[in-house]
């Protein structure tokens, strides 16, 4: 028995369409295969499909779950459904879902439709993007990954000439893209943007074959590898942890050089009164009046032991300190009169206090061991113990000699030491923060070097597979765009992004096959699953993505 549509067309040239239950038999006299009506429903559009529905459950609970799983998957000669392919969709989902949320797609597609291209550069670079926050690989290794592992919407097909244009275009286009994708992110997030956070790291290059003009060079490495050529990148992180920019420098910048770059780069997007947060590498006095200009504000890191006059006076200032967290108490200090007087927020952390103290006293104990092996010194010699150990980078500041050259331990330099114990002192030219915003604002500095760590270990910054500037310039900012994404899911759930991609990258589509056409379907939704997509604000996948029968395809 099967269900077969008949046609009658009217003289008004109309076509009725009527639902029949028919079963085939073979007539003995005409020696041929008739059809035998068992029962008409009518009209197309009259019949009652929800009363089907019951009936196909109703045969279905009679034949038993064996034999309805082989008539759901058509076993047999009619039509046999074949499983082609499983590939992994749901973290692709959900960055494609916030990439249309911050209108990312609307932006590259306008900025794309100025070039225009032949290729669809808003998905290629989507596909890099995603290929980043998902299973960070090569270009190359995008055009597999794209087509046979990762299901992304809207990308059937991925060639590394398309993903090295795009890259390209990130380049033409790079001013443009990251003052509207700041703007963009900041309106629909309503990010807090009077504090800016910047810092800066390096991501080094296991090659030595570099000219001497190359971006690539060596300088002081922030991953602990001097003898590599490095770059190196600044970062403008928002108080929430989102990342607005995104440099890239030569590999022996120093860190002092590049405030005036930033500066003139975000004076340009009016952002109004901001407060820069930076760290004590960025101290200087030529860098503080850079970030005041133009009505800017600062709050800095200062070094305790720099041996500035302004420093010494800030730490020797008598007065109490006030508890603004259980793990946080402030003291401010007034250094100075008139235009020149510097206003300094002494910090300390009591349980920080207590780590320094053992620590200090952990060092003191290993300094008295080395002094016993030296031992006493005749005058005038100096032997290869004594030497290590008083340029030693930790236990030597502990050490002096005396005027006979024998090693001791400092007890003025031990007494100094204590006073510092948990204690940070930060600098600031705004006057209408309070000690306890400016000190719970430096501490969130910490912000940007959690999105260097996840650069560098979740997005796989390096190793980077390219020689050109241009080549690794792009490379950065596909990465930042990742970033950007995942700290925006990051903040919403309050989960880290390893997590996240873990749970999503079990949601696969499965591509199903017959001579009637294909279909492409999700595996079910988990119950932690469908709470994630409502603490990521994004809607849960549909059940079908593609359905395409063998006549559209004809």
């Amino acid at each position: 028995m099967y269900i077969r549509t008949i046609s009658r067309k009217n003289k008004d040239g109309s076509v009725v369409r009527y639902i029949q239950l028919a079963h085939n038999y073979y007539d003995k006299e005409s020696k041929q295969t008739r059809a035998k009506v068992l029962h008409n429903f009518g009209r197309e559009e009259n019949v009652d499909r929800e009363g089907l529905a019951r009936l196909t459950t109703s045969i279905a609970r009679y034949l038993g779950p064996e034999e309805t799983l082989k008539m759901q998957a058509n076993v047999g000669d009619v039509a046999p459904l074949r499983f082609i392919s499983s590939r992994s969709f749901g973290g692709a989902w959900v960055l494609n879902e916030l990439w249309g949320q911050l209108r990312l797609d609307r932006l590259f597609g306008g900025l794309c439709k100025k070039r225009q291209f032949r290729t669809d550069v808003e998905r290629a670079v989507f596909a890099m993007v995603a290929n980043r926050a998902l299973a960070p690989s090569s270009k190359l290794a995008i055009e597999d990954w794209a087509t046979k592992d990762a299901y992304l919407p809207g990308v059937e097909d991925v060639q590394s000439q398309w993903l090295y244009r795009a890259m390209d275009f990130l380049l033409e286009a790079r001013d443009e893209i990251e003052h509207q994708v700041f703007s963009q992110t900041a309106n629909l997030l309503n990010l807090h943007v009077d504090l800016l956070y910047f810092d800066t790291t390096s991501t080094y290059f296991e090659t030595e074959d570099v000219a001497p003009d190359d971006i690539r060079c060596r300088g002081h490495s922030k991953d602990h590898r001097p003898d590599l050529p490095q770059v190196v990148i600044g970062l403008a992180v928002t108080r929430e942890g989102i990342p607005v920019r995104i440099w890239v420098w030569k590999g022996n910048t120093m860190d002092m050089s590049v405030i005036p770059q930033v500066k003139r780069d975000l004076a340009g997007w009016q952002l109004g009164r901001v407060i820069t947060v930076v760290d004590r590498g960025f101290c200087s006095e030529e860098n503080l009046v850079e970030l005041q200009r133009a009505g800017g504000h600062y709050i800095a890191g200062e070094r305790l032991r720099s041996g500035k006059p302004g420093v010494e006076a800030a730490i020797s200032r008598a007065g109490r300190f006030q508890s603004v967290r259980d793990d946080l108490e402030v003291k401010e200090i007034t250094v100075g009169n008139g235009e020149k007087r510097q206003r300094y927020i002494l910090v300390r952390n009591p349980k920080e206090a207590e780590r320094d103290r053992a620590k200090r006293e952990e060092h003191l104990v290993r300094v008295q061991d080395a002094l016993k092996k030296i031992g006493d010194l005749k005058e005038g010699t100096h032997t290869k113990a004594c030497c290590q150990l008083i340029s030693h980078p930790t236990l030597g500041r502990y050490v002096k000699t005396d005027k006979r050259g024998q090693p001791r331990i400092d007890r003025a330099k031990v007494k100094q030491e204590e006073r510092l114990d948990g204690k940070y002192l930060l600098r600031t030219s705004d006057d209408t923060l309070s000690p306890e915003d400016i000190a719970l604002g430096y501490k969130q500095l910490n912000e940007v070097e959690e999105a260097f760590r996840s650069l560098k270990t979740e997005l796989d910054l390096r190793p980077v597979y390219h020689r050109l500037e241009d080549r690794i310039t792009a490379h950065v900012i596909l990465c930042w765009l990742a970033l950007l994404l995942v700290r925006i899911l990051s903040s919403r759930t309050g989960l880290t992004w390893a997590k996240i991609r873990k749970e999503l990258e079990t949601i696969h589509v499965g591509l199903f096959r017959s001579k009637n056409g294909e279909v492409m379907q999700r595996t079910e939704l988990t119950r932690e699953q469908e709470r994630l997509f409502s603490l990521l604000e994004v809607p849960k996948p549909p059940l079908f993505l593609k359905v395409v029968s063998s006549k559209t395809q004809s």
